[in-house]
């Protein structure tokens, strides 16, 4: 979920954390109707590792408040409950062009693991928040961050759907000139099989009668 100005290198995880850290909490406090979801992630932990870049980060939730922290022990004793694992394209589809996380963690750009109740209570709050990063983002530091923040979101976004959309040309020409198997072949194949498998099972039984005549004897 990392949504800073690229390079994200230079930009320190502790001034990630509390960019997050403000927009969710603001956002959360003043949506009363969020409150249910929030006390039902409860003492729950996510570890954010954003792939690209290599920042890890804790997002955790108590007394129906979100904290997001560098470090593991700003939870107390709470455990880690779901790790997320995911690319900065990938966090950027999830927050600026709302995509469905179901079909990120198919595409293997976004990956999830843990506790599935968490999962699922904290895909419910993404759902019921729909969070507007960047009108959040100019609230709360101002239109020039805002901006800036969601217009490189976007940017990636739109690199991401070039390259999945050329390597789907890419992968439909291939198909295009392989040699299909017409319908003669594939019938004459099928009967070779079935005939292999009656094969099978007349040796499977000579077998067994072979076996209860051993065992007469």
């Amino acid at each position: 979920m990392s949504v800073m100005f690229l390079p994200l290198r230079l930009i320190p995880v502790p001034v990630q954390c509390v960019v997050l850290s403000t927009v969710l909490g603001l956002f959360f406090a003043r949506d009363a109707k969020l409150k249910p979801a929030l006390e039902g992630l409860n003492g729950r932990v996510f570890r954010i590792h954003v792939r690209d870049t290599g920042a890890v980060f804790y997002m955790g939730f108590k007394r129906a408040q979100v904290w997001v922290h560098p470090n593991h022990e700003a939870g107390g004793e709470q455990a880690v409950s779901v790790e997320i694992d995911a690319t900065t394209a990938a966090f950027a589809r999830l927050c600026f062009a709302h995509e469905d996380p179901d079909e990120l963690v198919f595409e293997q750009v976004l990956k999830l693991s843990g506790d599935s109740e968490a999962m699922l209570r904290f895909k419910k709050l993404l759902a019921e928040a729909d969070l507007d990063w960047e009108r959040e983002l100019r609230s709360a530091f101002g239109d020039y961050f805002g901006s800036r923040v969601a217009a490189a979101a976007h940017a990636l976004v739109e690199a991401e759907q070039k390259v999945t959309s050329g390597a789907r040309k890419m992968l439909e020409e291939k198909l295009a000139g392989m040699e299909m198997p017409n319908g003669e072949r594939t019938q004459a194949w099928q009967a070779g099989v079935e005939d292999l498998h009656r094969k099978i099972g007349r040796v499977k039984a000579r077998i067994t009668r072979l076996e209860h005549r051993s065992g007469g004897e």
